[in-house]
């Protein structure tokens, strides 16, 4: 990517500019990037630019905003480790931090004139790797043990087949396992009534016939998870191993994983490797064999080719299930269009069950929750989908309770939270109000207010953490999709506009002169100092007051109006310039007052040639 632009300013003065003047390109996958201006950040962000001239380590952070500042010309390079798959949103500040005009002639600051050019290679399939696109990554072939196996993606399974799934009949729990691709099934009593999860596993394999690798090569795989999984597991088998060599698996969630750059790693030559609660999307598998002393970089790789064989088996839930045993209820929630929107995407999410109508953007969630005696807290999940297209949209998330809430809520894109993975987390008594894509305002003991600005196109899940006795309380709960943060605080008025693209409508608040920031939630101007510079800038014109009381004096009628009616003309523009009052519409007291100046120029000029 090649951004050119007429700012020039050294590389070893951007630390002393001030945020008024800085200028930054922003780089997000899934939704549009807001930068943080908090001075912590913008130090970490010139610093990391100032020392590498690139995004310094916040390459494997997919949920933050990838900044650096404007320079004469930029270029940024992204390897395919540095890449995700999905749609990229470039955006241009131009000066960060508070700023106020005091007038709509004033200029707000230096226009800054871009020129972009972007460049994607790749690989002509999926398949294919490197820099020559010379290497492959296999695919392996799965089964599915499962009656329930034509839905490919989580929202797939309709309102009838959930009814369906859910019986509360006496149950018998089956449980795959996998040797060599040979399926034996195994039957663990269940005498009780309540709903249990029947695991549905897919496993993959590939014999040793054809996996060899030499020490200190690598081979890539992929695996797709299409709906939410428990865990997947990696297990190797029939390699022979001296006590020196490790075979080593790093995974990576949509891009290749590398050495210094994955998710998770481990040595799967002795145990398997889990991975829990997995997030949908492609994940990448790379099997490395290293020496054990070469990886402390002591000797060099030997080339033994060793072969081996290995499988991975995805586990799941179903009868609306989810969790680490199946015994957690899980809910797909349906978008509901609002009637007569303000922006494109307004929409509400309710349960698809009975016990939630769609004609309410409300439910009620002890209806929802789930019923254990084992623990002390139960989970119940919500699954929505974020349309494509409404990236520039917010999510807003209320619970309103007669009584004290004793609920915490967790929310993670495109997985399963749990107490020790999550996105955004809120409670009664803490949140996680770490990032500029999230809000929690308003919230009381009874009441919780949550927004997450511009969410991610895709699938999100809500995990509500509840204790499991059941209390009298009644609690709402409504999930909406929305554009402005609370209406802009009534302090601006809210826009939807569509991305260059125009593949993606998205929303932003225009303040009024008082107010500013994302949501106009900024105060600039207190009342009373906005009330003190309105009287002193009209009262300025009063100015016109003597030459129009001389002129009178004299009997100059003629320069008595012209005084008069360009007092009273520029009096009547400031004030509504400066957002008192407004007799007229803005462009005809502009006129007026351009009009009025045009007059007394020509008329000054006329008595200087007189005289």
């Amino acid at each position: 990517m090649n951004f050119a632009t007429d700012r020039d300013i050294p590389r070893e003065h951007l630390k002393d500019l001030p945020k008024s003047d800085l200028a930054i390109i922003c780089l997000m996958i899934a939704n549009p990037p807001i930068p943080d201006t908090s001075d912590y950040y913008l130090d970490n962000l010139l610093s990391n630019f100032l020392a590498v001239g690139s995004f310094g380590n916040t390459n494997n952070q997919s949920n933050l905003a990838q900044c650096i500042p404007f320079q004469k010309n930029t270029t940024i390079v992204l390897t395919n480790g540095q890449i995700l798959p999905g749609i990229w949103y470039i955006g241009y500040f131009n000066g960060l931090g508070p700023a106020r005009t005091q007038s709509k002639m004033i200029s707000r600051g230096r226009a800054l004139s871009v020129s972009t050019s972007i460049t994607v290679e790749g690989c002509p399939t999926s398949a294919l790797w490197g820099p020559y696109c010379n290497q492959t990554i296999e695919t392996i072939g799965c089964s599915q043990f499962s009656r329930y196996n034509n839905s490919r993606d989580l929202l797939g399974l309709t309102i009838n087949t959930r009814k369906i799934l859910k019986t509360k009949e006496n149950t018998r729990r089956t449980s795959f396992l996998s040797r060599s691709n040979h399926p034996i099934g195994h039957q663990l009593e269940s005498n009780g009534t309540s709903v249990v999860g029947v695991e549905n596993l897919i496993t993959c394999a590939i014999s040793n016939d054809s996996l060899c690798l030499r020490q200190g090569d690598i081979k890539f795989y992929f695996l797709d998870i299409v709906n939410q999984a428990l865990q997947f597991e990696i297990t190797a088998a029939n390699f022979r191993l001296s006590q020196s060599a490790s075979l080593i698996c790093y995974l990576r969630c949509n891009a290749l994983p590398q050495r210094d750059l994955h998710d998770y790693s481990g040595d799967i030559s002795s145990a398997p490797l889990v991975i829990k609660l997995p997030n949908i999307g492609r994940w990448y598998i790379a099997i490395e064999i290293l020496n054990k002393t070469q990886m402390r970089n002591t000797t060099a790789p030997m080339l033994d080719t060793i072969c081996f064989s290995f499988d991975w088996q995805v586990t799941g839930c179903l009868n609306g299930k989810t969790g680490t045993d199946c015994s957690w209820e899980a809910y797909v929630l349906q978008r509901v269009p609002k009637r007569n929107p303000s922006v494109p995407f307004e929409s509400y999410y309710v349960p698809t069950d009975e016990g939630a109508l769609l004609e309410y953007s409300h439910f009620s969630l002890e209806k929802f929750l789930t019923n254990s005696s084992f623990e002390q807290f139960a989970w119940t999940y919500f699954f929505l989908d974020v349309p494509q297209g409404s990236a520039g949209a917010l999510i807003h998330v209320q619970l309103k309770s007669d009584k004290e809430l004793n609920y915490e809520l967790y929310s993670k894109y495109g997985g399963l939270p749990s107490n020790d993975s999550w996105d955004y987390y809120a409670s009664r008594t803490s949140s996680s109000n770490g990032s500029v894509f999230y809000s929690l305002q308003n919230s009381t003991d009874s009441d919780m207010d949550l927004s997450i600005f511009y969410a991610k196109e895709g699938t999100w899940c809500f995990g509500v953490k509840h204790p499991n006795y059941t209390s009298n309380s009644q609690t709402y709960m409504s999930i909406s999709l929305q554009g402005c943060h609370r209406n802009c605080n009534q302090k601006g008025v809210c826009h939807a506009s569509v991305d260059e693209s125009g593949l993606t409508f998205y929303s932003f608040c225009t303040c009024d002169r008082d107010h500013g920031g994302f949501d106009c939630s900024d105060e600039l101007v207190s009342p009373n100092g906005h009330i003190r510079q309105s009287v002193f800038l009209i009262a300025s014109n009063a100015a016109a007051i003597l030459p129009a009381f001389w002129a009178l004096r004299q009997k100059a009628f003629a320069e008595w109006i012209l005084y008069t009616s360009s007092g009273i003309s520029s009096a009547l523009y400031h004030s509504c310039d400066v957002g008192t009052w407004c007799i007229l519409s803005f462009r005809v007291l502009q006129v007026f007052g351009l009009l009025a100046f045009i007059h007394g120029c020509c008329w000054y000029i006329h008595i200087y040639g007189y005289n």
